[in-house]
């Protein structure tokens, strides 16, 4: 179990496309698990990749989280066991596609979520909410139900571009909607140690998130890659590759503060 009993929930965002962020979500949550943690993951992203990352099949549910979101239903109604012990995801379903547009008549639009989460206060001792790369209403949903925010940064080219725009979100977040969110993570994902211009970006990552910045970095690995064909996190997946130790690493950092 967690040290503490309050419930961390961290929204895992970036609005850069392909930086690991639903590897991470899944990957983490998993090794948490493993650890004896119970973890949900909430995927808020319509291609439902957390969701068929942990092996559950979104179209055989008649509830998925867009009714959390549009329909007021308690987000206990939609939980749903993976395979894996102590590990839930909430699932999601192309309708989420949809959701945005849905949204913006909605009334306290932005608290769906956290409201939603309420009735699951206790239950667990972490929750993931993997966002899709974009900075819209469902995102800003992640936000204001999260108690911390974990970034995903891939050691490439511009890894920074689009962060500062992500820090105004969040800004804007505090300061109407949650004002204790912070960005409390950031991983280095897709290292590659034997390039030059990954440890340019990790030196560039690590002046601009000092504090923040985690010491697990996430190497580039192709079973890493591979691990979401088969329906299972890295963990399980192939438990004794890079990959998997290195997100086991990153579950005991954020269990340790």
């Amino acid at each position: 179990m967690a040290d503490d009993s309050v419930m961390r929930v961290f929204a895992v965002a970036n609005q850069k496309g392909g930086v690991g962020k639903t590897t991470t979500t899944t990957s983490l949550g998993a090794a948490l698990a493993k650890l004896g943690n119970r973890v949900l993951v909430v995927d808020l992203d319509p291609q439902g990749n957390a969701t068929t990352g942990l092996g559950v099949d979104g179209r055989q549910f008649e509830r998925s989280v867009y009714d959390v979101l549009l329909n007021d239903i308690p987000m206990v109604d939609v939980v749903e066991p993976t395979a894996f012990k102590n590990l839930f995801v909430a699932p999601a379903t192309l309708d989420l596609a949809g959701v945005e547009q849905e949204l913006t008549s909605v009334i306290s639009r932005e608290l769906r979520l956290k409201r939603a989460l309420e009735s699951v206060e206790g239950d667990f001792d972490f929750v993931f909410i993997d966002c899709p790369p974009s900075l819209g209403l469902i995102t800003i949903n992640a936000f204001a139900a999260a108690t911390e925010i974990l970034v995903p940064v891939q050691t490439e080219f511009y890894a920074l571009e689009g962060l500062t725009q992500l820090e105004r979100i969040i800004g804007l977040v505090q300061r109407n909607l949650n004002p204790t969110l912070r960005i409390s993570k950031v991983v280095l994902t897709m290292y590659d140690s034997r390039n030059i211009l990954s440890i340019d970006v990790a030196a560039e990552v690590r002046k601009h998130f000092p504090n923040e910045l985690c010491k697990t970095i996430i190497p580039r690995t192709v079973r890493l890659a591979e691990a979401p064909s088969f329906g299972q996190p890295i963990t399980e997946f192939d438990p004794n590759s890079k990959g998997a130790k290195a997100y086991r690493a990153l579950a005991e950092e954020i269990m340790n503060g």
